[in-house]
């Protein structure tokens, strides 16, 4: 008679419950927007630069570690953002004589198109500063966006407007925590030149009527050299270590509802700093279109050249298979 082999038994595993999307803020609700920073075509040593700047800035829903070869086409980065949930390109180009920068929307625009006519990198923000501030989690956090000028008359600066308020994650301000408040993106559009001054700070608070030399001590934990000094009061009160009344402006001053550091604490009022870390760009919108990098344009600048084009782009090329995405990712 023939014998059966007893099958090997499964554990069973109870199903966990439903977890939330990665890619939804469990704040708000909303969906986050991520981002490829890239070029197209071949940049010099000081776009590529700029390009890692801009990564850096777009952090911490970017590919910082994201790696590109001369043979990827658009398609090839469209074709991996959309199982990583990547909605927004930013890609660099260079005529002989002028950067782009474009800026659109995936899976199917619009498309921005900017001019680069000034730029200055967070390395040459940083060396022309006497004490550059760059603390390490000055990176864990979205940067606030502010639009200033833009207004809501013309149809391109609407559409700018939203371009730039979708890119970065929304906030609530019911819910939102001052401490990941760290650093502000500000564009501001100069209705007489036409242009967007792109400028990128680090955000500090500093105590209201609290001295320089008690501040710093408290933030950095250094121990202040007393030998010479007859009493504590001497170390608070001795000559050049700073005005007791420094940053005291109502309008550079903000009300805590809740401890944002050792000095800063709820209840009170602090002075808020910005300062500078760069990248830096001077931006002129050139052309929008309604599609990714093709279809009707909405908007057009008939004086500018036409900025370089990718013969790829609106060919149709294979899916990138799992080692090109390997190859374009850093994990």
């Amino acid at each position: 008679m023939a014998r059966f082999r007893n099958k090997k038994k499964v554990a069973f595993v109870k199903p966990s419950k439903k977890q939330p999307q990665q890619n939804v803020d469990h704040v708000t609700g909303d969906k986050i927007p991520r981002s490829f920073v890239f070029s197209r075509l071949k940049l010099p040593a000081t776009l590529k630069q700029l390009q890692a700047d801009l990564r850096k800035m777009m952090l911490p829903y970017t590919a910082l570690n994201l790696k590109e070869k001369k043979r990827n086409n658009l398609r090839d980065f469209l074709n991996v953002a959309g199982p990583m949930g990547v909605t927004h390109f930013l890609m660099l180009s260079k005529t002989g004589t002028s950067p782009y920068l474009r800026v659109a929307r995936t899976p199917q625009g619009p498309t921005l198109t900017f001019k680069i006519q000034e730029y200055s990198l967070a390395v040459d923000i940083t060396n022309s500063q006497l004490r550059p501030r760059v603390p390490k989690d000055l990176f864990k956090n979205s940067p606030l966006i502010v639009l200033s000028g833009f207004g809501t008359g013309e149809q391109h600066l609407k559409l700018t407007t939203i371009m730039f308020q979708n890119i970065f994650p929304a906030i609530d301000i019911n819910t939102v925590k001052l401490s990941s408040c760290q650093r502000i993106v500000l564009l501001n559009y100069n209705k007489e030149t036409k242009l967007i001054d792109f400028r990128h700070y680090s955000i500090r608070l500093q105590p209201v009527g609290v001295s320089r030399r008690i501040r710093k001590f408290v933030q950095n934990h250094k121990v202040p050299d007393l030998r010479s000094l007859q009493d504590v009061s001497d170390f608070i009160t001795k000559a050049g270590y700073g005005s007791e009344s420094e940053g005291d402006e109502e309008g550079a001053t903000v009300s805590l509802a809740s401890d944002v550091g050792r000095v800063n604490k709820a209840s009170t009022k602090s002075a808020v700093k910005l300062q500078e870390i760069g990248p830096r760009m001077t931006l002129e919108l050139i052309k929008i279109e309604d599609g990714l990098c093709s279809g009707t344009v909405i908007f057009g600048n008939s004086g500018e050249k036409k900025e370089p084009e990718d013969k790829d782009e609106n060919e149709d090329s294979e899916d990138v298979s799992k080692g090109s995405e390997d190859e374009m990712m850093d994990d």
